[in-house]
């Protein structure tokens, strides 16, 4: 099994290459791969592993959880050159500091373990075979690297699983002309019902022209052409032109939401002189998030969010889904449950899980792993990686909120101390100053400073019996007052000097129900012991949500076990452990009959 599906399909081209399957790896425990050059000797690697997947994972072939520092891979792979194109080597993800050879030729290097990177290789291919090898390097106890829940020990507990080193995402080649469209970025104004394209294309492609279609269902809306005499350009486009229903873009049934995600599919063809120059594929959806009266709205209306907290943890693969029917069956399970999106926790997900929250129409909540600790070099991983995630994921319509910061996590003294409060704030400013269509929250949890999103984590409802522990939890849901002021941990709401200002309150991490399936052992924040108890739990502490007047919204934490985590909805491996139709029969008790009394 290897992963073998277009690993960018918001940017899409015809001539690419998979390079995942079988590789060879060794270990350098020694860190003596760079002196004796294992780059340019295939010698040096005798065992072999199945990518993407990580060694400590069972698709790997090799499954071993002992700690191991330093990987190297090595392959072979067949080139035929092309006049006029460029030979790209794309990496999905690869956890955390790669440094790539090609032919024995150092190409370049990348830190960061969560987004997307390239190399144009083109003068250091040969027709015919080619070799290329990686070096990968993960120091397990660097706690100044956005690590996330990846534990630094052999044994993962607590909230932590187990550690991944090395390739976790679609390594493929792509031959990409010369002259080329390098990126597209759409920005979609509801209001005016246009979409802003913005473009970038090789320096060799100026006086060429850019030609682009804009289908809906398979029906040209627009056809234009743009003549290039820059490498940036923008062009805005009235989608609805005129159109009778242009007074009411609803009505047109053109707006992406969970329950409709409409989506657009774009062509581009770059020409000159009547020469088909560069083609690429896409897609944009008309999707509007913003705050108001203490409500999150959706293209202008009301929009109570139900979110399930999503680790993106496989049994078999670990971070990385055994397919890409893996994303799909997620994505459907949750939305059968009457979940209409998800925070997904502490990890940057692959392009093909947003590709298809676009599609099927499911709310992303986009997060970055954290660092353990906070230091000027931990500031600026972080936001090199922020910058990156941007970079890659700016157009999807799905993710409607970043999510920088998560409980303290890499700023924790953030209650009192300044500089750690101006980097929480300095990162809602940062991702809103390159990024105007989502919502950021700075510190999800307890101790925000600037936030869109007053995000509360709150796990005291306590088991059944547990009366009294009950009630507390429902009281301090109530209303605004109790929820920014009786906090349900040791650390207020807001970190000094900051305060509520009217934002939407969301509660952002409860439940946690631990429910044993089989003969696995792990553990929840309540417990219960078959079906019937684990509805009437969910329903006591659904009920305290849905009791509240001053909640506009929540993430229910979680939606599978995740090795010793037992407090899924579904098992690791995704069965469910309960009805799923009784679930979304609780979950569906929300009347929207609450939004107009705000109003």
């Amino acid at each position: 099994m290897y992963r073998n599906e277009y690993p960018r399909p918001q940017f899409a081209r015809n001539q690419w290459g998979n390079l995942n399957g079988v590789w060879q790896y060794t270990f350098d425990d020694e860190n003596k791969g760079f002196q004796e050059k294992w780059y340019k000797n295939k010698e040096n690697f005798n065992d072999t592993i199945n990518v993407p997947f990580v060694y400590q994972s069972q698709l790997s072939g090799v499954e071993d959880k002992s700690v191991h520092e330093i990987i190297w891979y090595y392959r072979q792979f067949e080139y035929n050159k092309q006049e006029d194109t460029l030979c790209m080597l794309h990496f999905g993800a690869v956890d955390y500091h790669t440094t790539v050879y090609v032919n024995g030729e150092l190409v370049g290097e990348h830190e960061g373990g969560h987004t997307s990177f390239s190399f144009d290789i083109t003068h250091y291919v040969n027709e015919g075979e080619n070799s290329l090898a990686i070096r990968v390097y993960d120091p397990i106890e660097d706690e100044l690297i956005p690590r996330g829940k990846q534990f630094w020990e052999s044994e993962s507990r607590g909230i932590w699983y187990t550690n991944s080193l090395g390739i976790w995402q679609t390594v493929w080649l792509e031959n990409v002309p010369k002259k080329n469209l390098s990126k597209v970025s759409f920005t979609p104004n509801v209001d005016k019902g246009t979409i802003t394209m913005d473009f970038k294309v090789s320096e060799a492609t100026i006086e060429a022209t850019l030609n682009y279609k804009i289908y809906l269902e398979g029906k040209l809306l627009i056809n234009d052409r743009v003549e290039i005499y820059d490498t940036s350009f923008s062009r805005e486009v009235d989608l609805l032109n005129n159109k009778i229903f242009r007074s009411n873009f609803h009505e047109a049934g053109w707006l992406w939401t969970p329950e409709n995600p409409v989506l657009f599919d774009v062509e581009f063809v770059l020409e000159d002189k009547n020469i088909v120059l560069d083609e690429v594929s896409s897609y944009f959806g008309m999707r509007k998030i913003h705050t108001e009266k203490g409500m999150t709205f959706l293209n202008n209306r009301p929009y109570y969010q139900k979110l399930i907290l999503d680790q993106g943890y496989w049994p078999e693969g670990l971070l990385t889904a055994p397919t890409d029917d893996d994303y799909v069956k997620d994505i459907e399970l949750s939305k059968q449950m009457g979940f209409n999106g998800c925070r997904k926790h502490q990890k940057v997900e692959d392009p093909r899980f947003l590709y298809w929250a676009d599609k099927l129409g499911y709310l992303v909540w986009g997060e970055c792993a954290s660092a353990p600790s906070y230091s000027n070099e931990a500031v600026n991983r972080l936001t090199c990686e922020w910058m990156e995630i941007i970079e890659r994921d700016y157009n999807h319509p799905s993710i409607v909120t970043w999510v920088p910061l998560n409980e303290s996590w890499g700023v924790p003294n953030i209650h009192g101390d300044k500089q750690q409060q101006s980097f929480s704030k300095s990162m809602y400013y940062f991702l809103h100053s390159i990024d105007t269509t989502r919502l950021v929250i700075s510190n999800d949890g307890w101790e925000m400073t600037e936030t869109d999103i007053c995000a509360i984590h709150n796990y005291a409802h306590g088991q059944k019996n547990e009366i009294k522990k009950y009630h507390h939890f429902k009281e301090t849901l109530r209303t605004v007052e109790n929820l920014i002021n009786i906090p349900p941990v040791k650390w207020d709401i807001f970190a000094s000097g900051s305060d509520y200002k009217g934002q939407p309150i969301l509660l952002t991490e409860f439940g946690g129900i631990g429910y044993k399936i089989g003969e696995q052992s792990g553990w929840g924040y309540t417990s219960v012991e078959n079906e019937e108890q684990f509805i009437e739990d969910y329903s006591r502490i659904m009920d305290a949500i849905y009791s509240s007047t001053a909640l506009w919204g929540y993430c229910y934490t979680q939606l599978t076990d995740v090795e010793q985590e037992i407090n899924g909805l579904l098992t690791y491996d995704r069965k469910p452990k309960v009805s799923l139709e009784k679930i979304k029969e609780i979950n569906d008790q929300y009347y929207p009959e609450r939004i107009y009394i705000k109003l």
